[in-house]
């Protein structure tokens, strides 16, 4: 009598442990990079430039790390996310300064960056537009926590077909590689946006739920 054994993947636990992330996302996003690029007179052109190389290098460091195969592969995908969001933290930073506006990139201003395109809703009582004018509602660590919390819990759902990537490692590093580019531009495209228009932070919960506001989603 033989035993037939179905092949089946082995359970591997992916990062996407919200409360791991939410710690990641809160201690990556404390200190804003500093920036060697200078005001530029053309700033959106300068943007553009920084936005083409900031995604290359991104879709080079998804790729290269998703080229390990099965169990190895699933263990570099919080490395992986780490190194893109340094990546475009950076880029962020550039644009800003390429703005000449550096001085007025915080934590709030790098997360919406980094993850409106990611968790929009996370933002929703954080960032309206008055006008033609985004203002932000400064965070406490408190609210920053629950922010991150649900940008993790996106995150999260995205990395499990990313990890079953891992199990094609060529095929599935190509397609990493692509959707880190495409993750960098539209990270560049709200950096843009946001530091070429008026901004401003307010304290206050009242000023930001003002008659005429409307939530940024």
């Amino acid at each position: 009598m033989t035993r037939s054994r179905s092949r089946q993947l082995p359970v591997v636990i992916a990062p996407r442990d919200p409360g791991r992330v939410t710690a990641v996302i809160l201690d990556f996003v404390s200190e804003v990079p500093d920036s060697q690029v200078g005001g530029s007179e053309d700033p959106a052109a300068e943007a553009g430039r920084l936005a083409k190389r900031a995604a290359r290098r991104a879709a080079l460091t998804a790729g290269s790390l998703a080229l390990p195969p099965g169990p190895l592969g699933w263990l570099t995908m919080l490395p992986e996310m780490i190194g893109i969001w340094k990546i475009q933290a950076q880029l962020v930073s550039d644009i800003a300064a390429a703005h000449g506006r550096h001085a007025s990139l915080g934590r709030e201003q790098m997360m919406w960056c980094l993850f409106r395109h990611t968790a929009a809703q996370a933002f929703r009582d954080l960032v309206v537009r008055l006008g033609d004018r985004l203002v932000f509602r400064r965070m406490s660590q408190g609210v920053a926590r629950h922010v991150a919390r649900q940008v993790g819990l996106h995150l999260g759902r995205r990395t499990v077909g990313q990890g079953l990537s891992r199990w094609l490692p060529v095929v599935g590093a190509v397609g990493v590689g692509a959707y880190a580019h495409y993750d960098t531009m539209r990270v560049a495209e709200t950096a843009l946006e946001l530091f070429s228009g008026e901004m401003a932070v307010e304290d206050a919960p009242s000023a930001v739920s003002a008659s005429g506001a409307d939530v940024v989603a």
